[in-house]
């Protein structure tokens, strides 16, 4: 695409109404739609932004990122920032700069997005942490360290825990209990 499509699929995805109930997120030039999450998926979510301290993190959810360099604007599950990394009148999209965390939890749907797509793109934006957690498989990867870009960004550091066993977010300075994850067949 050039820098001109872009700027048009952009503006296109930006006046979009999506039905109530569907997520829709631009993930390099392709708009995205996708059923609302199950219990379970909403369950994590809720687990995970109850164990971040609300004194020195915001878990926020349905926050929609910006990604210079990127023609994506996804909107993660949970996104996790510093109080005072917040931008006065970032609006709907919150600058990549400001996130400390970011959060996926994988659907039926979204494997492939969540574990190759979204994985390049969040490195590619410099997210210092970039959590998947994985109801299918009962398991955490933490990445960590991004380097490159486009579609060749990657994390350098990944490290996997299965569920009930904790996850060290070391930039955040919490330890997450996975003990109350659920699973799906």
């Amino acid at each position: 695409m050039t820098a001109v499509d872009d700027q048009r699929m952009t503006e296109f995805f930006e006046s979009l109404a999506a039905p109530e109930g569907v997520k829709v997120e631009l993930l390099r030039g392709e708009i995205v739609m996708m059923a609302g999450p199950d219990v379970v998926h909403n369950l994590i979510v809720l687990f995970i932004a109850r164990q971040i301290p609300p004194d020195r993190w915001y878990p926020l959810q349905t926050q929609d990122v910006a990604i210079p360099g990127e023609s994506s604007e996804p909107q993660p599950d949970l996104v996790v920032v510093a109080p005072e990394a917040l931008p006065e009148g970032s609006g709907r999209l919150l600058p990549v700069q400001a996130v400390s965390l970011l959060v996926e939890v994988v659907s039926k749907t979204s494997k492939v997005r969540d574990y190759v797509t979204k994985r390049s793109i969040y490195a590619a934006g410099g997210v210092p942490a970039y959590l998947i957690v994985d109801p299918f498989e009962a398991k955490c990867t933490l990445l960590t360290e991004p380097f490159g870009g486009g579609d060749q960004a990657d994390y350098r550091t990944a490290r996997t825990s299965k569920f009930a066993e904790p996850v060290p977010l070391d930039g955040l300075g919490v330890t997450l209990d996975t003990a109350e994850f659920g699973t799906l067949p």
